[in-house]
């Protein structure tokens, strides 16, 4: 039996050096951290998935800045593409679906279990942090 394939939009929000990180508060990732996002709907373009996603999950509205990268990845379960934007905050936020958020810069970025695809970003994410957008 295949794999089920999903394509998802996460939004790294950089402020003063630093990006989002939410950990996952529900599912068999309970957790985890990784950057906010989610599905993309029939029909959104990918800003419009990460807007609706964003005010969701966090009651927060976001500007999307530029592309970062594109990262497949698989977990044991299913298939994951998953479209990373550089995005910044446009209000406060509230975790709706998440059990925790933080603010991470170069020291500790890596001080947090990431799941396997968002890990995968952190590399492209580095110099953002050192020149944020």
């Amino acid at each position: 039996m295949s794999k089920p394939r999903y394509e998802i939009v996460a939004a790294c929000i950089v402020r003063d050096h630093q990006v989002l990180a939410v950990q996952r508060g529900y599912g068999g990732y309970r957790g985890w951290w990784e950057f906010p996002g989610g599905k993309i709907e029939p029909g959104e373009t990918h800003e419009e998935a990460l807007a609706r996603e964003l005010f969701e999950e966090l009651d927060a509205t976001i500007s999307v800045q530029e592309y970062l990268m594109t990262v497949d990845y698989e977990y044991p379960e299913f298939f994951l593409r998953m479209n990373c934007y550089l995005c910044s905050l446009d209000s406060s936020f509230t975790l709706n679906e998440h059990q925790d958020a933080r603010w991470l810069g170069l020291d500790n970025l890596y001080s947090v279990k990431w799941l396997g695809a968002d890990a995968d970003v952190l590399k492209a994410l580095e110099p953002k942090l050192t020149n944020p957008c």
